[in-house]
């Protein structure tokens, strides 16, 4: 049987009811959970990965200017994902600023990317 099936048959408001109409409002995300091994059970792995991007977003607050706030926000974007990528944040920066410096073609950008790193060093 199905769950509309069960859910045909029970009160909506009785305790079991509710149960079945919140595994119905989940239920797709559940299904894919367990049909797909590399679904995190939750979000607090990426919950916790994004915290410090949140704090930084807090500090451009005193970045004087919205230039300088959105200049802020992909240093700390670039930052936040080079950590995210197992990579030195420092060391990938200076790498990939001065590629920049030395004249690489905004054109092939994406090969500056943190998860292409390991590729222009």
């Amino acid at each position: 049987m199905n769950l509309r099936v069960h859910r045909a048959k029970v009160s909506g408001k009785s305790p079991l009811g509710q149960a079945l109409k919140y595994i119905a409002k989940y239920w797709d995300g559940l299904y894919l959970f367990l049909k797909d091994g590399r679904i995190e059970m939750d979000t607090n792995p990426v919950e916790r990965a994004i915290r410090p991007i949140a704090l930084n977003r807090k500090n451009a607050l005193f970045a004087g200017h919205d230039a300088g706030t959105e200049n802020w926000a992909i240093i700390a974007s670039q930052i936040e994902t080079a950590k995210l990528n197992n990579i030195e944040p420092h060391a990938y920066l200076t790498v990939t600023l001065k590629t920049i410096v030395n004249g690489h073609k905004q054109s092939k950008i994406e090969e500056l990317l943190p998860w292409n790193y390991t590729a222009i060093v």
